[in-house]
């Protein structure tokens, strides 16, 4: 099984604590901004409905091979 990667664009986080709601395993907010939890992870919807979920599309999730999973333009 190949990981994904999430990155985290804190400048464009609100922290509004979206994606820690849709997917505590994988993130939580440190310093009022979102951030992942750890990167790489195992492929979960969680991260996937996470990024596609953040206001600001600050948060980017990539496969293995780098192609973008989310948030889906």
């Amino acid at each position: 099984m190949s990981e994904w990667t999430i990155e985290v664009d804190r400048g464009a986080c609100l922290g509004t604590g979206m994606c820690t709601s849709i997917a505590p395993d994988h993130f939580r907010l440190d310093g009022g901004t979102s951030t992942p939890v750890k990167s790489p992870v195992d492929p979960d919807d969680a991260v996937v409905d996470a990024a596609e979920s953040c206001p600001m599309e600050a948060i980017l999730v990539r496969s293995a091979d780098g192609a973008v999973l989310a948030p889906q333009p």
